[in-house]
C-alpha cells in the first residue's frame, strides 16, 4: 500500500532535515514523499535537493516530488500536496517534525491492511528545539466523535486517511487561518461519521511552536474558528462546552514517555 507524506515547508531550513530523514529512514518503503514549499528564502530547498536525489536512490524518481511557489499559507499548501499525492493512504508531517521511531508507517499501513477503516490516528508528543525530552504527551486514546462538541479533537498530525476520503469530503477550508485541521475533522469524523481506529502508539516528535499554539490571541481566534466549524457544518455546541478541554490539557504537559 502506498502511503503519502505531504509536508508543507517556508523557510524550514532549520528543521526539515530532520523530517525528510525521518521519512527516509521508514522501513516501509511503499511511500511518496510531497514536498509543498512556499518559495522559500532561506537554504531549505537546497537541504530539499540534497534529500531528492537520497529518496531516488531509496525508492526510485517516483517516491519524491517537490514544488515551490507562492502560496495563500500553509492549508492551501497542504490541499496542493492532496492534489499531487497518488498514495492509497494520506498523512502530513509538518516541516519541523519527525516520526518518532522507524517503524510508524509500517504500523499505519498494517492497520490498514487487516482492518475495514477509512482512517487511523495515534499519539504525538512535544519537545523543545533540539531537546529530546518530552514536555507534553497528546494522547487520542481517549477521543471519542461526540468528544468534538468539546473541543477535543485526535492528534492532527498522526492522522492517515485513505485518498477517496479527501475527493469524496473535500480537503481543508482554506477561509480558516488557524483551526482548518479542526474543521477538516470535524467534517469527516464527526458530521460524516468515517470509519477510524486509533493505533496506541507515539507517531509524530513536534517542536513546541507554531501559529496555533502561543499566545492568548491565537486561542481566541481558535475559539472562534472552532465556534465557526460548528456553526457551518450545521452541529451544535458552545463557548463553555469547547472552553473544557483546556481544563484537561494541563494533565498532557505532566506526561512523559
Amino acid at each position: 500500500m502506498k502511503i503519502s507524506i505531504i509536508t508543507a515547508t517556508y523557510n524550514s531550513g532549520k528543521t526539515i532535515a530532520d523530517t525528510l530523514n525521518s521519512i527516509l529512514m521508514q522501513t516501509h518503503k511503499d511511500i511518496e514523499c510531497i514536498i509543498v514549499d512556499g518559495k522559500s528564502t532561506d537554504n531549505t530547498m537546497d537541504i530539499v535537493n540534497e534529500y531528492v536525489a537520497k529518496f531516488i536512490d531509496a525508492g526510485g524518481g517516483d517516491s519524491i516530488k517537490v514544488i515551490s511557489e507562492q502560496d495563500d499559507g500553509i492549508y492551501d499548501a497542504m490541499n496542493k500536496g492532496i492534489r499531487m499525492a497518488t498514495g492509497d493512504v494520506i498523512g502530513i508531517l509538518n516541516s519541523d517534525d519527525f516520526y518518532t521511531s522507524d517503524d510508524v508507517l509500517e504500523t499505519i499501513n498494517k492497520s490498514f491492511e487487516f482492518n475495514d477503516v477509512e482512517a487511523v490516528y495515534g499519539d504525538i508528543h512535544y519537545i523543545k528545539g533540539n531537546d529530546k525530552r518530552c514536555v507534553r504527551y497528546y494522547s487520542s486514546k481517549g477521543f471519542k466523535p461526540w468528544k468534538m462538541k468539546l473541543g477535543f479533537m485526535p492528534a492532527h498530525p498522526s492522522f492517515y486517511c485513505r485518498r477517496f476520503v479527501y475527493q469524496k469530503y473535500g480537503l481543508f477550508n482554506t477561509d480558516y487561518k488557524i483551526a482548518a485541521d479542526f474543521e477538516q475533522l470535524l467534517r469527516l469524523i464527526y458530521k460524516e461519521r468515517i470509519q477510524t481506529l486509533y493505533i496506541e502508539k507515539d507517531f509524530v516528535t513536534m517542536r513546541m511552536g507554531g501559529v496555533s499554539s502561543s499566545g492568548l490571541k491565537s486561542h481566541k481566534k481558535i475559539m472562534s474558528e472552532h465556534l465557526r466549524a460548528f456553526k457551518e457544518n450545521n452541529l451544535k455546541t458552545n463557548i463553555f462546552l469547547l472552553s473544557l478541554r483546556y481544563i484537561y490539557k494541563l494533565t498532557e504537559y505532566v506526561r512523559r514517555k
